[in-house]
């Protein structure tokens, strides 16, 4: 009874708008079959060599940094609302498109266009996170909305995983539906919201005009943050193999299925979803910023390098656990860190630049994990990212701790 009380009063406190944000997370996510499952669709439905589907996704690496710039660009200059509902609702028709462009430089071009529009999304939602949170609880409104990305990545990996065995179009398909649904339910809720919001600030601004505050500074001045941001770049390059060479390992090493596959990944979303909360409310409790990530780094570390000693589908799921767990100690604490060290009107920037760090690994994982594994076999993969993540563990709580003295 005392633990399902803690549980419960971990979810306390939190803002309608930070409720409603990450149902629509939710909704989009349910929906995000593709990335997962685009490297085995290369390789096993087009042909694609390995190498081959490493380049392609690189290009999803490519448009992500555009969209990270661009989604923190136009957030600052304009607003999250309505950087937010464009691209869902202009991320949708591409989805479709994806099947007709077959060749190697056609899914590259497409990928590239669909991954700018989709990213631009991120950084701005993260402002709306940060603009709907109740003081206190930014973290916690963070982890909620990431509990509800993972939540619906439990049901798309393993829906994707059925359907792709039928077909691999249908993914295409219910991406499309769910981002159109999310965009819908969006706007629904948060265009009346954020009108009043708009109304508030400018009374806000005219009422202190005569002592105007004073706008924060860039991120790209702010050296310290550019480290932390490196960092983070270096943490997402090794981590979201997850999304591209784990997959074509577990069929190409370990010979699972496109189900088993859908399952396993649908796992690690539904751990996450439900512990993230109760983690996150410890942490913020018992350990400060610096000693979260690299707790969380570590048990990334340690994730990978079990892959080395055993291929069994024990040990998998067994990694794959606490890579689960490992990401809630990192991924919201980077955000809250990102909200904590931005100024006033540069919110945007802020989480575009920390956006593109991860945007970076899209580049780099697909092109260094597919020819590690290529040339050297997964083994040498998996021990070069074991030693990766214990030094960027180090670096990340070494700098939070000059960033942020009192965290």
């Amino acid at each position: 009874m005392g633990l399902l009380s803690i549980y419960a009063n971990s979810f306390r406190g939190l803002s309608r708008e930070a409720w409603m944000l990450s149902i629509v997370m939710l909704i989009n996510r349910a929906g995000s079959m593709v990335l997962p499952f685009l490297g085995v669709y290369m390789t096993d439905e087009l042909g694609f060599s390995i190498k081959e589907s490493g380049i392609v996704l690189s290009f999803y690496g490519i448009g992500s940094i555009i969209g990270s710039w661009l989604g923190g660009f136009l957030t600052d200059k304009y607003d999250e609302y309505r950087v937010q509902s464009m691209s869902l609702f202009l991320s949708a028709p591409l989805f479709l498109l994806i099947p007709f462009f077959p060749t190697v430089m056609g899914m590259a071009t497409i990928i590239l266009i669909q991954s700018a529009i989709s990213e631009t999304f991120r950084p701005a939602n993260s402002v709306a996170i940060t603009k709907y949170a109740r003081p206190g609880n930014l973290t916690r409104a963070f982890s909620l909305n990431r509990m509800a990305v993972n939540l619906g990545f439990s049901v798309g990996p393993a829906m994707g995983g059925i359907l792709s065995a039928i077909s691999y179009e249908f993914l295409f398909v219910t991406n499309a539906v769910a981002a159109v649904v999310a965009g819908f339910v969006y706007v629904r809720f948060f265009k009346r919201r954020h009108k009043i919001y708009k109304y508030r600030l400018l009374r806000k601004e005219r009422a202190e005009k005569e002592t105007p505050k004073e706008k924060g500074r860039s991120p790209y001045r702010d050296f310290m943050f550019i480290v932390f941001t490196v960092f983070c770049g270096f943490f997402a390059i090794f981590f979201f193999q997850f999304f591209n060479t784990i997959p074509i390992f577990y069929k190409e090493v370990v010979g699972l299925d496109q189900q088993t596959i859908g399952y396993i990944l649908g796992y690690s979303g539904f751990i996450i979803a439900l512990f993230e909360m109760l983690i996150v409310t410890w942490a913020d409790k018992y350990l400060t910023l610096a000693r979260t990530l690299l707790l969380g780094a570590l048990l990334v570390a340690a994730s990978y390098g079990m892959l080395v000693f055993n291929h069994g589908l024990l040990i998998i799921i067994l990694s794959m656990t606490v890579l689960s767990l490992s990401e809630i100690l990192v991924l919201p604490f980077m955000s809250t860190i990102t909200a904590l060290r931005s100024g006033s009107g540069m919110q945007g920037a802020y989480m575009g630049l920390n956006g593109m760090a991860f945007s970076v690994s899209f580049v780099i994982t697909p092109l260094l994990g597919t020819a590690i594994a290529q040339e050297h076999g997964f083994d040498t993969l998996w021990i070069v990212s074991t030693v990766a993540l214990i030094v960027t563990g180090v670096g990340l709580y070494r700098i939070v701790k000059k960033m942020l003295p009192a965290q």
